[in-house]
């Protein structure tokens, strides 16, 4: 493994542990293809779709929880959506961690690139007045939260995310929560949803310690910085991001798989 692996490998971690902290997702959405396309492309290395999933794994716990601390204050934490969500999600994660050593590297393409699609198309839907709801007021049906976070979790944990590129929509879109408390508290639920996906792909013996390390330690930086933006930027700006940011990599994974 030499320098320029290195340093390609903590450039991808920490933007995707930066617009993570930012966005409020655990980064795998952004870095799953980064790692993917981006080392092959410059010619210092290759990760096969299983060993990506393993490290994207690793690096989604780690990033979530700089944004997590750096949310901490502010009342942006919902802990009864954190605790219900929390818990579903993590027991899909288990799951979805266990049946991605069955499929073959295009099954965990496949997966991926719908749930990115179902992320692009809930992203774009309307979001009219939720961030007039003051934060102590807000009002959810904690049990549909709890099915949705469950079958996120089994799709997250086959392709080794966080699952909050798929959360965030469900929470402005069907929940109706705010943008910034919709922020915080998913980088909450992926942290706990890691863990599940995590266990997974360790058990299956799919994670490729030294990348893994390299992100750990650009997530680390990265993603309170990343989270400190978010807290200054315009919540439609914020959404819009991440919109873009989502329909780009599904029309890029859709592009491959086809």
């Amino acid at each position: 493994m030499d320098i320029s692996f290195i340093i390609t490998v903590f450039i991808i971690g920490f933007v995707g542990a930066f617009l993570s902290g930012m966005l409020g997702i655990g980064g795998a959405i952004i870095n799953f293809p980064m790692l993917l396309y981006i080392p092959p492309a410059l010619g210092v290395g290759h990760f096969t779709a299983h060993e990506v999933s393993g490290i994207t794994a690793i690096q989604v716990f780690f990033s979530t929880i700089g944004g997590v601390l750096a949310y901490r204050k502010g009342g942006y934490l919902n802990k009864t959506l954190i605790a219900y969500m929390g818990i579903s999600i993590l027991l899909g994660s288990f799951i979805g961690g266990f049946v991605s050593s069955q499929l073959p590297e295009s099954g965990i393409n496949i997966v991926y690139g719908i749930l990115a699609l179902i992320a692009v198309i809930m992203i774009f839907i309307p979001k009219k007045g939720i961030d007039n709801i003051p934060l102590d007021q807000v009002q959810f049906n904690k049990w549909l939260g709890a099915t949705l976070a469950f079958i996120v979790g089994i799709g997250a944990g086959i392709v080794g995310a966080g699952g909050a590129f798929l959360l965030v929509p469900i929470m402005l879109v069907v929940l109706k929560i705010p943008t910034r408390m919709t922020i915080a508290s998913s980088l909450a639920i992926t942290l706990i949803s890691s863990i599940g996906s995590i266990t997974g792909k360790i058990t299956t013996g799919h994670v490729d310690i030294l990348p893994a390390l390299i992100l750990v330690v650009a997530s680390l930086l990265a993603a309170p910085l990343g989270a400190n933006a978010g807290k200054r930027m315009n919540t439609n700006i914020l959404q819009m991001i991440m919109g873009i940011l989502i329909l780009a990599v599904a029309i890029k994974v859709w592009m491959d798989i086809l």
